[in-house]
């Protein structure tokens, strides 16, 4: 049985008492951590514990990562997290070119070294523009190039906003997925103020066919997201009471 988790990246408008509570009203046991909640790992922490929760995965930028591998790692065992997550590359820095993709992947499998090192796993998530062909390649068939020790987060509306179909690469990375950012997009020209997503269950993406994909590839943890909830409160009940149903 999948479990299920929500990642705070999705409440950062919010204050962090406050967004624990309601999350543990709304019956989730289990969240996925960022930045700003590992200032105070001995506060994030107490939250933890407060409200029965845990926090299994952790996303940690690349810069950090590679830049502070011992302080990534005390943070991670600090709070329980263990499964490393890089989940992003500024505009400004990602490679255009197949050089620069080499050396981005080669830099991205030194930098999991220690993480698994340390005896946590190390993955990467992606966004939409991995998808954009370099040479005919893949960015994120690069990354998977780059060392059999990077698992994956595969953000499966990310996925569909680059034209791709989240069935297929699910099934292309079977084995490699710790877990999939399940979240929604929503019709074109609805929610306007939310970015363009929708809460899961209420948008465009197919999750009668997503669902039996990620049972197919092994996926275990779904993990509610929405990058610009006008109301955390609704996206995250109905988000779960959609996931619940799968």
């Amino acid at each position: 049985m999948p479990t299920i988790s929500y990642q705070l990246y999705s409440s950062r408008n919010w204050d962090a008492n406050e967004t624990f509570a309601m999350l543990a009203e709304a019956g989730y046991k289990e969240v996925e951590g960022v930045g700003p909640h590992y200032e105070d790992t001995a506060a994030t922490k107490a939250r933890l514990e407060r409200y029965g929760m845990t926090m299994p995965t952790g996303h940690f930028a690349p810069d950090f990562i590679e830049s502070d591998p011992a302080k990534v790692i005390e943070i991670a065992k600090a709070l329980g997290i263990t499964c490393v997550i890089a989940p992003f590359i500024p505009p400004a820095e990602r490679p255009t070119t197949m050089s620069g993709w080499t050396a981005f992947t080669t830099r991205l499998a030194k930098m999991s070294e220690p993480i698994i090192a340390a005896g946590l796993e190390f993955a990467w998530h992606n966004h939409d523009f991995e998808f954009v062909p370099v040479d005919g390649q893949f960015p994120l068939d690069l990354i998977v190039a780059a060392s059999p020790d990077i698992k994956f987060e595969l953000d499966l509306a990310w996925v569909h906003v680059a034209g791709q179909d989240p069935v297929e690469w699910l099934q292309k990375y079977k084995g490699r997925i710790v877990a999939a950012h399940v979240k929604d997009v929503a019709p074109n020209g609805d929610c306007a103020d939310e970015g363009g997503w929708a809460d899961v269950g209420h948008g465009v993406m197919d999750w009668k066919t997503i669902k039996p994909a990620m049972d197919a590839a092994g996926v275990t943890r779904y993990v509610v997201e929405h990058d610009n909830p006008n109301d955390h409160v609704r996206m995250a009940s109905r988000s779960l009471a959609s996931v619940q149903a799968f």
